[in-house]
């Protein structure tokens, strides 16, 4: 996570952008940004996305420090994936992080049940966003609705609104994400 974090920073300054610029790009705080390059916040991987779009790198650069290189194909075995650990409530597993000018992301998303009562913090980020769910039950929040997603449930939506997801009956539920 720290090295993401310089690889950011060292990117930006390589590519001539101000902390501002980039946060005013990410429609967030210039201070929430600095937590994101000074490794004091985690970074959403809605605003990683957007980042490496801003960058004009891809988003597998960031996270592994390599130039993707893959034009034809690319196969992630299972399990093998890049983990991206960026909100406390997923996991991320980058499944194409190797593949060169992308038109979207793929993840697997983990996401563990939480006991505390309260509503999952949401998130919301540019574009479009398709979400299938593997296992388990997964209670979906976007623009004051809820929806429950079961297994082989899917959702596509535009995720410039806010959102969010829960696992429920205390189970880990895991998705495929595609962000476009």
């Amino acid at each position: 996570m720290k090295e993401i974090a310089q690889r950011i920073s060292e990117l930006r300054e390589l590519s001539d952008i101000s902390p501002e610029e980039m946060a005013d790009y990410l429609d967030i705080p210039l201070d929430v940004y600095l937590g994101y390059e000074n490794y004091t916040s985690d970074i959403p991987a809605s605003d990683l996305f957007e980042i490496s779009h801003k960058l004009g790198v891809d988003m597998g650069l960031l996270l592994t420090g390599e130039e993707t290189r893959m034009n034809i194909f690319t196969v992630t075995r299972k399990g093998k994936g890049i983990r991206v650990e960026r909100r406390k409530q997923y996991q991320y597993e980058n499944l194409a992080e190797k593949f060169i000018h992308k038109k979207a992301e793929t993840f697997m998303v983990t996401v563990e049940p939480r006991n505390d009562g309260s509503k999952p913090s949401t998130n919301s980020h540019p574009g479009q966003e398709f979400d299938y769910v593997l296992e388990g039950t997964l209670k979906f929040y976007i623009h004051d609705n809820e929806i429950i997603l079961n297994e082989g449930d899917s959702i596509f939506f535009d995720s410039q609104y806010e959102h969010a997801m829960e696992a429920l009956n205390d189970k880990p539920a895991r998705f495929l994400a595609v962000v476009l």
